[in-house]
């Protein structure tokens, strides 16, 4: 039988929405546990991690621009142009530690409550024009390239880990892939609305931001 899916429901519930993308790419309460297996490993490589997305983000002009908007907890001078933000400004040592709490996060959850998949929303949400005064209009090719190479870390850091089985590996392999088209699917959602909205959204780049854990 062909099951029925809600497609207002999935657009209005975010529950519901998790529910069948879960369901769709099997995942399940053993990624969960294979996710926060991981925890351990890649814990001490993170700052490592989070120093690289930044250098691969301050090598063009067109993502590195982003640097230069005030976000929300720095009060801190912030240059007007771009040769001004430098890898050890204070604002980016702040992003870097968002971006150590948002993985520290992801990996040790256990319990995927409505409360944490409202925190993979928010991280999405607050790259497009929806988060109010919070805002940061980030153009998605940026957010879909971050994501890539975000993975793309933390899988040659799994494959390169030592002390550790196949069967785990392969299993952590897979649970981190499909993490990640959740958390892209909640990004992408949030774009979708801000297009529909405002098609002319991704033109603007808001001077107020929060500081979030990825591309702000």
């Amino acid at each position: 039988m062909t099951e029925h899916i809600d497609g207002n429901r999935l657009n209005n519930d975010l529950r519901y929405r998790f529910d069948y993308l879960s369901k769709f790419l099997n995942f399940t309460s053993d990624d969960i546990a294979m996710l926060n297996a991981f925890a351990p490993i890649i814990f001490p490589r993170i700052p490592v991690i989070a120093d690289t997305v930044y250098r691969k983000l301050f090598s063009s002009d067109v993502t590195k621009q982003y640097f230069l908007i005030r976000n929300e907890g720095f009060e801190g001078f912030l240059p007007k142009k771009s040769h001004g933000v430098t890898l050890d400004s204070p604002q980016m040592e702040l992003r870097r530690d968002m971006l150590s709490m948002y993985l520290k996060r992801v990996l040790t959850q256990h319990d995927w409550n409505d409360i944490f998949l409202q925190y993979l929303s928010q991280v999405g949400k607050i790259h497009t024009n929806q988060a109010g005064s919070a805002s940061i209009n980030v153009d998605y090719i940026h957010i879909n390239g971050l994501l890539g190479y975000l993975e793309h870390l933390l899988i040659d850091a799994l494959l390169n880990a030592e002390n550790l089985d196949e069967k785990n590996r392969h299993a952590m392999m897979i649970a981190v892939n499909k993490f990640f088209w959740i958390q892209n699917d909640f990004f992408t959602m949030h774009f979708i609305t801000a297009s529909k909205e405002n098609p002319s959204s991704s033109e603007k780049i808001h001077k107020d931001s929060a500081c979030c854990c990825l591309l702000n």
